[in-house]
């Protein structure tokens, strides 16, 4: 009569004859678990290097005070990152790549073109003004001419993808005959200046002269729109 199987289901047989588990590790925890706490740790990474790049710029930030800011040892840094500049590559898309992405991925307008850049406009403004989001902009700003592979980088992820989005709209404003200025197209740039202008002034003089920044993007779409007329 032939045997009946033996437990080799049970997961430490599985484990003894090389087989996939759901556990995984000499520590014994499920896979699961230990891959919340890697994502985790990942995440405290990239937080504590958003505040050292902030604080000290990305020339003088070192893993070691990211590691110390994070309450990780250096060693589990390079366990997610292979050095400093994808740390900082990674901070991009997670904090600024998700708020130009919004766009490109807005639907087509039932309404004005001119009510849709400044729907964008107005949340860009508030998701970046006074927020962390500035403060990393300003920082590219600042030493993107030092570091061209960041320069880049940023470029690529960030301002090729805004450029292209607003150009689409200026396209359809042209179409429509809601822009007069054909030429605006070449320059997509002027759509979106006033959110540069914003970002830089909030860090650089702010104290010195408020900017009411909703109020400038009105003005500025009013001499690219027209004036909005009212009832």
């Amino acid at each position: 009569m032939s045997k009946k199987p033996t437990k080799a289901a049970t997961p430490s047989a599985a484990r003894a004859k090389g087989r996939p588990d759901a556990r995984d590790g000499s520590d014994g925890a499920p896979v699961s678990s230990r891959a919340t706490r890697a994502a985790e740790r990942r995440a405290a990474i990239v937080e504590a290097a958003m505040e050292e790049f902030v604080a000290r710029g990305f020339a003088a930030t070192r893993l070691d005070d990211i590691a110390k800011r994070a309450g990780v040892a250096k060693g589990t840094i390079y366990l997610h990152f292979k050095d400093k500049e994808s740390m900082f590559e990674e901070l991009v898309r997670i904090v600024i790549v998700p708020v130009v992405a919004r766009l490109n991925a807005l639907p087509p307008p039932t309404g004005s073109v001119r009510e849709l850049v400044e729907t964008f406009a107005g949340n860009f403004l508030k998701e970046v003004i006074g927020t962390r989001r500035g403060d990393l902009v300003r920082l590219i700003v600042a030493e993107g001419p030092r570091f061209p592979a960041i320069a880049d980088f940023y470029y690529r992820e960030v301002v090729s993808r805004g450029i292209a989005g607003m150009r689409a709209l200026i396209e359809l404003g042209i179409a429509r005959g809601e822009i007069r200025q054909k030429d605006l197209a070449r320059y997509p740039q002027i759509l979106v200046a006033p959110a540069m202008i914003a970002v830089i002034w909030q860090s650089l003089f702010a104290r010195h002269a408020p900017l009411d920044a909703e109020e400038m993007l009105r003005v500025h779409l009013d001499l690219i729109f027209g004036e909005r007329r009212t009832t």
